[in-house]
């Protein structure tokens, strides 16, 4: 006996074929927002590939815009006086272990290498810095690259250049010191005070001196207006 099979209905197969099965006339349905998944007569909508490719270039530059690093050093001068201990503080942002990274502080008005880190050695540095620089390596895993300068002096006033270099990119920043000696300032005050009081001393001398021969010219006049010459003798 043969097996009955059932047409599908009218609806069915408007719906299958794309198509709006209602009273009104049939519309089709743009393949744009709809796709058929294989094996299955439900639709799928999708949004057109064009629609996304701006929010996917935008993602992509955000991306990039945050995988740049850069150093951050602080704005405000750092000020110590002569002898002191000095700490110059700066910091790979985004925060990132530089423990394998090449590291300079550099002298910005000599170019001069203050201190030199290389991948955990630390290398030639200028003879005025040798034994007083110090790379403070407790915080290299979290991006900082401070530096310790001991017994600071006068001439160690000035810009120091802060760089780091990894296989990513380069960035570098600028810290500025300023040392201060307290005892030459007084020495400089003193100094103008002395300078003051020896030019009152002077001139004081010169107008006592002026005065004194002024007094005694004017006693000279007078002697002799009480005592005139006798006349002269005849002969």
């Amino acid at each position: 006996m043969g097996r009955l099979h059932r047409s599908p209905s009218a609806s069915q197969s408007c719906f299958a074929a794309g198509f709006g099965c209602n009273s009104g006339p049939l519309r089709t349905i743009p393949r744009s927002q709809m796709a058929f998944t294989s094996g299955c007569n439900h639709p799928r909508f999708t949004l057109p590939w064009r629609t996304l490719l701006p929010y996917l270039v935008a993602l992509h530059l955000l991306q990039l815009g945050s995988a740049q690093q850069r150093v951050v050093a602080p704005s405000l001068r750092v000020t110590a006086n002569v002898g002191q201990d000095v700490v110059l503080r700066c910091q790979l942002s985004p925060c990132k272990d530089v423990r394998n990274s090449d590291i300079r502080w550099i002298q910005q008005r000599s170019s001069g290498i203050v201190h030199h880190y290389q991948y955990g050695v630390d290398l030639e540095q200028m003879e005025e810095y040798k034994g007083r620089t110090e790379l403070l390596r407790d915080g290299l895993s979290d991006g900082n690259l401070d530096l310790r300068i001991t017994a600071v002096t006068s001439s160690d006033s000035g810009s120091y250049i802060c760089g780091v270099e990894n296989a990513d990119a380069y960035a570098e920043a600028v810290v500025n010191l300023e040392v201060s000696d307290p005892f030459s300032t007084i020495i400089l005050y003193w100094t103008v005070a002395l300078a003051v009081i020896i030019t009152l001393l002077v001139g004081s001398f010169v107008i006592i001196a002026f005065l004194h021969r002024k007094k005694a010219a004017q006693s000279t006049e007078l002697s002799e207006s009480f005592h005139p010459h006798p006349p002269p003798k005849s002969l």
